[in-house]
């Protein structure tokens, strides 16, 4: 009986180290590999480059509607814009007129 108390006494000591290195390399595995690891950063670089070029994109976009609205004030409004804008969205043209649409 003196060995099995020996293996029983050899595993209480060898049962929370063994749990701290299980612990530790969960965190390290996670750490390198997890979805915020180290091997997500050329992830991460790509989608912010990704996201720079849509943020381009959609200033320049805001910037073309801006200028379109400027065009539209009430106090000094561009007569070809305003003239385009009832054209199309009211459908007023002439039979003879042929109309070319850009997009």
């Amino acid at each position: 009986m003196g060995g099995a108390s020996k293996s029983v006494g050899l595993l209480r000591r060898a049962m929370w180290p063994a749990l701290a290195v299980i612990v530790v390399g969960n965190f390290a595995t996670y750490a390198v590999a997890g979805p915020n690891g180290l091997l997500a950063w050329g992830g991460y670089s790509r989608t912010l480059a990704e996201r720079k070029a849509e943020l381009a994109r959609l200033e320049q976009h805001r910037k073309e509607l801006r200028h379109r609205s400027a065009l539209l004030s009430p106090d000094n409004a561009d007569p070809d814009m305003a003239e385009e804008l009832v054209r199309r969205d009211l459908g007023l043209v002439r039979p003879d007129e042929v109309v070319l649409p850009l997009e």
